[in-house]
């Protein structure tokens, strides 16, 4: 019996893994289709994000079984808790993605960034996707240096939504009022989409160490 807990555990995070990797897929894509306009590319991101949303509503009816079937205690809980709330996490991001896709399907065959902004949402779409490919490795080998990288990226990704608000709110700020829409959009979904990863990141750190963030800050003061 305990075999076979153990191997439905080992699942979990097999599926947890499986899912970063649609969502870093995801992510890289959309970012793509927003840069340069491809309609094909944008409606492959919508289109797949209902496998993202399968394997979440899959780990949760899992967990929950797991919960009521085998009361799991100390370690094992952890693992199931950490799965719920990573699955969902981790969805999140792929709906964010999702929306990203949207708005270049939105304004097609124009671009949904107007020129002047497009060098800071391409380093948006980068910190994205190495966020994004980090968390990824980090479910699946559980090096905590990468937490702190993951944390990092999602600092850099403050910045740029912050950089946003700047050019949007400057006297030289010369878009249109869907450009402005769609600016102050994009940079709330990816800044949104940094904050989940440091969610699972930090669950995965609490997974390993047993530690929650909390506990970490109270140690330091």
């Amino acid at each position: 019996m305990r075999d076979i807990f153990e191997a439905e555990l080992t699942q979990l995070g097999e599926d947890l893994a499986a899912m970063s990797r649609l969502v870093e897929h995801a992510i890289t894509n959309a970012g793509i289709a927003l840069l340069t306009a491809d309609l094909a590319l944008a409606e492959s991101v919508i289109v797949d994000d209902a496998a993202i949303d399968a394997i979440e509503a899959d780990i949760d009816e899992r967990c929950v079984q797991l919960l009521a079937q085998q009361a799991p205690v100390a370690t094992d809980l952890r693992v199931v808790v950490s799965s719920l709330r990573v699955s969902a996490s981790l969805e999140r991001m792929g709906d964010l993605a999702r929306h990203v896709a949207q708005v270049a399907r939105g304004r097609y065959p124009r671009h949904a960034v107007p020129q002047s902004m497009a060098g800071t949402f391409a380093e948006m779409h980068d910190a994205a996707v190495r966020v994004a490919r980090r968390t990824s490795t980090l479910l699946t080998n559980r090096e905590l240096a990468l937490a702190e990288s993951i944390e990092a990226d999602d600092d850099l990704l403050d910045e740029l939504h912050e950089d946003t608000f700047t050019a949007l709110l400057g006297g030289s700020w010369a878009g249109t009022p869907q450009e402005t829409i769609d600016v102050t959009l994009l940079g709330r979904y990816y800044e949104r989409f940094g904050d989940h990863a440091v969610s699972v990141a930090k669950r995965i750190v609490y997974l390993v160490t047993g530690v929650t963030s909390d506990d970490l800050d109270r140690s330091a003061t």
